[in-house]
């Protein structure tokens, strides 16, 4: 199959429309129409219904592999551009919200003092797109946060050929309103919290809580930014409980909530660095620094 036609399949069913797609990729949509049968011709099966625009059957099940693929022969490019490229002074590093602690802060400051010359470019991304941004050689090095049992690795999507290792693991706390009937306990289990109303956010999805612990946990709102300051303001409200790592609350909870450290089951906030193949210069520099 041609990666171009897989390229405009994509596109397509992802817009639900030709024109759409037409638009995205400075085609004609006249032309998409051609792509889009080239695809189907080549396999025999038709992959879009037109009214609505929606993969079939067939259609779907392409789109499992499709998108793999593209994504591996984008960091396959990526790959052979970075081995080629000279020493630089240059890192970009991408980062999911939380992934920026203080132990990253702190020998992200030690990487700087040993390299004067060092120029960091820090963007944040979401969990899902990091491991694709890194792949696709848009950032050096990649810091993803979640959370695990402890010395348990986090699930990142497949992406091609990929160097992960542990930076850090922080405790976790619950963050429950000021007037909280268990604001005052010492450490709480979150066997005891599994009906309580909580805070569904990218800082703390509940599908993952879920599977760490168990059924229940049911979603009193839903927050899809990754504002920590919004976070500890819904939950002051009585929105819904949170996990956040002890480090993201500020000390005494910064008058808005409590925060109560987990007892049971015991898990952790961590910090895993990603990155394909580094070239000498500044990213393996810094890699080594953050992982030491």
């Amino acid at each position: 199959m041609d990666p171009h036609l897989l390229t405009t399949f994509v596109t397509v069913a992802r817009h639900g429309s030709f024109s759409a797609a037409a638009a995205e990729l400075g085609y004609t949509q006249s032309a998409i129409s051609q792509q889009i049968a080239a695809l189907e011709a080549d396999l025999g099966l038709p992959l879009l219904s037109r009214r609505p625009v929606e993969p079939t059957p067939a259609g779907r099940r392409l789109l499992e592999h499709a998108e793999p693929l593209l994504l591996r022969l984008r960091a396959a490019r990526a790959d052979v551009l970075r081995t080629a490229a000279q020493p630089r002074h240059l890192l970009r590093l991408a980062a999911t919200p939380l992934a920026v602690n203080p132990v990253v802060s702190a020998r992200l400051a030690e990487a700087r003092a040993r390299q004067p010359r060092l120029e960091v470019r820090l963007r944040t991304c979401r969990a899902e797109d990091l491991a694709a941004v890194v792949a696709e050689g848009r950032a050096d090095l990649g810091l993803a946060d979640g959370l695990a049992a402890p010395s348990d690795p986090l699930r990142l999507p497949e992406s091609g050929p990929m160097t992960t290792t542990g930076v850090s693991e922080e405790d976790l706390v619950v963050v429950l309103p000021g007037g909280h009937p268990l604001a005052g306990r010492a450490s709480l289990r979150l066997a005891d919290l599994i009906d309580a109303r909580w805070l569904q956010s990218p800082l703390c999805p509940l599908a993952r809580l879920r599977d760490l612990v168990g059924d229940g946990f049911p979603a009193g709102l839903e927050y899809e930014g990754d504002d920590v300051h919004t976070v500890l303001a819904l939950a002051a409200a009585g929105h819904g409980l949170t996990l956040l790592p002890a480090s993201a609350v500020p000390a005494g909870g910064g008058g808005q909530v409590r925060v109560v450290p987990v007892a049971a089951p015991r898990l952790v906030h961590r910090v895993e660095l990603l990155h394909a193949a580094l070239p000498a210069g500044a990213p393996a520099d810094v890699a080594a620094v953050l992982t030491g």
